[in-house]
């Protein structure tokens, strides 16, 4: 049987690509109201609220042409300080995020919702200004395969031709896919068959077996997976240059306080000095994989046992309620979590903002949604704290199969939006940061990777790892 499936015009079904709690969800008024502001409106308010930020910068920003990140999501996290300030944390930037499968429609017309925003306004975009090679179109995946499919499907009605759905999974040998002298062709039907254009939905290690430069375009292309996309090592690293460079502007973004180019053992000092409350990630990791909430001694003596493939950790100061912390510092954010249950819990949630690039208008945003920790929020340090700090819902089963918690998940829609607790202020302050961190990471990405040209030394500069550069290299 072919592993490679098609999808012709007038395929794309609504029950195939969203989850069943989705279809008949309507999107929450206030979410429709920020949907439609405009960039214009949105930095107005912006600027309105916070009068240190420069008009003009922030413009240029949100008006920003990205060279090779053109399409990303923030998981962000709502936060407040010791002086009850809030703010919105950028936890993590992914190159190829999940989202149009939790997102109510925005234009009830178009019933492939932000699956058609993003290719008609990225995808073709992109495509159109390439032009390197001929051939046929297709849609990459190891994991979602309902969104990976709804992107094809969609793909298929806006060019009106048959579009491949292909599998690239990791630790296997993908026979059927091959690179030409930079053209990525497919097998089928017994032939081998070019392809000009693919949208990316590869999230393990895609670096072992994509190239960094091809002539098929490729949405999102790899390095923005080195440059922070799937790199949380370099991504911190990219939020203090982008922070250090428009401090005079007012303009940041606010992640939290992180200690990289650790090694297992410097963890330890680290974590220490956080008072066991801290959080130790694998810093190519995703999809909630790789990352450790230490809560107390135990849970760190826990994470010392385990064997890890890659050399490199970062550790971050660790987002959790006020009551958990014997002190107080200017440096600390603690959660706000949804709004008290009927039982008076609180939860805590995160969100995930997914935005895209376009050449003419900058950026929009094209999904959104919400995931919720397992437990509640208690006062006292618990034993195991990532069930009441966890947020992600994928469950991963072996290598290459996936389940999700969709219990979870919490729509922007007029049920559930009410209880995060959220208003059109802090949308707005969402978006802006999961833009400039789109930003920063671009940045990144010029810098290593210029007319073609890999720059090595700068990479391993950036992320001395020898495991991840022998996994690179001989990719």
């Amino acid at each position: 049987m072919d592993i490679i499936k098609r999808f012709s015009p007038h395929d794309f079904d609504p029950e195939n690509h969203f989850y069943t709690k989705v279809l008949n969800a309507q999107l929450h008024p206030l979410v429709s109201y920020f949907y439609n502001l405009g960039n214009d409106r949105i930095a107005q308010r912006y600027c309105h609220l916070n009068p240190q930020v420069d008009r003009k910068a922030l413009d240029r920003l949100l008006n920003y042409k990205t060279s090779h990140f053109h399409w990303g999501g923030s998981d962000l996290f709502y936060t407040t300080t010791k002086t009850g300030n809030r703010k919105v944390v950028v936890i993590e930037t992914n190159s190829c995020p999940s989202g149009q499968k939790s997102m109510p429609l925005a234009n009830e017309n178009i019933e492939q919702g932000g699956y058609h925003t993003l290719i008609t306004q990225c995808f073709k975009n992109q495509l159109e200004r390439s032009l390197k090679t001929e051939g046929g179109l297709a849609v990459l995946y190891d994991k979602n395969y309902m969104e990976a499919s709804g992107y094809a499907a969609t793909m298929a009605d806006v060019f009106d031709e048959e579009v491949f759905l292909v599998p690239l999974m990791s630790d296997e040998k993908n026979e059927h896919i091959k690179f030409d002298d930079g053209v990525l062709n497919v097998f089928v039907d017994n032939e081998w068959r070019p392809i000009r254009g693919a949208l990316r939905y590869v999230t393990q290690r895609p670096w072992s077996r994509i190239p960094l430069v091809s002539k098929t375009l490729i949405l999102n292309p790899v390095i923005a997976c080195l440059a922070g996309g799937r790199n949380k090592l370099v991504a911190s690293k990219a939020y203090e240059l982008f922070n250090a460079q428009h401090a005079e502007f007012g303009i940041g973004i606010n992640f939290p306080e992180t200690v990289k180019d650790l090694n297992k053992e410097e963890t330890k000092l680290w974590v220490e000095r956080f008072d066991y409350l801290a959080v130790i990630k694998v810093p190519y990791s995703n999809a909630g994989q790789g990352v450790y909430t230490i809560s107390n001694k135990e849970e760190f003596e826990e994470f010392l046992k385990i064997d890890f493939p890659y050399e490199q950790f970062i550790v971050q100061s660790l987002i959790a309620p006020r009551d958990w912390y014997p002190r107080l510092t200017d440096n600390k954010f603690f959660h706000v979590g949804t709004f008290p249950n009927k039982r008076n819990e609180i939860f805590v949630a995160d969100l995930r903002m997914m935005v895209i690039n376009n050449d003419k208008t900058g950026f929009s945003p094209i999904a959104t949604y919400a995931r919720r920790a397992k437990a509640p929020l208690t006062d006292t340090l618990p034993e195991n704290s990532w069930d009441m700090l966890g947020t992600n819902l994928s469950i991963k089963l072996s290598n290459n199969e996936w389940s999700s918690d969709s219990k979870r998940l919490m729509l922007v829609d007029r049920k559930e939006f009410n209880t995060l607790g959220l208003g059109l202020d802090d949308m707005i302050e969402a978006y802006i940061q999961s833009a400039l961190s789109v930003v920063a990471i671009d940045k990144i990405c010029e810098q290593l990777l210029s007319d073609d040209k890999f720059n090595e030394d700068l990479f391993t500069s950036l992320n001395n790892d020898k495991v991840l550069l022998e996994e690179f290299y001989n990719g």
